[in-house]
């Protein structure tokens, strides 16, 4: 028996969700969720971040290389007339 009654759809179209007031409060509340997830993990390792800095002032910025001066290039010959 071959029932006729119900729509047919396409793959596509199923496996579509509808827009609406259900997807805008998952999409507002998986938001929520991972901005206090980023505040969280911030606020637990902000004390290591901030130790990690102490001796960055009395650090010098770079390190100079004792390489020689370079060698000076060779004279060009003379323009001939």
């Amino acid at each position: 028996m071959v029932y006729q009654s119900r729509p047919v759809l396409s793959a596509t179209r199923a496996r579509q969700g509808r827009f609406g007031r259900h997807m805008l409060w998952v999409l507002l509340f998986s938001t929520l969720l991972a901005a206090l997830g980023l505040f969280a993990a911030w606020t637990w390792k902000a004390p290591a971040l901030q130790a990690s800095d102490a001796g960055k002032d009395t650090r010098p910025a770079a390190h100079g290389f004792n390489a020689p001066a370079p060698a000076p290039l060779a004279n060009p010959e003379p323009a001939r007339k």
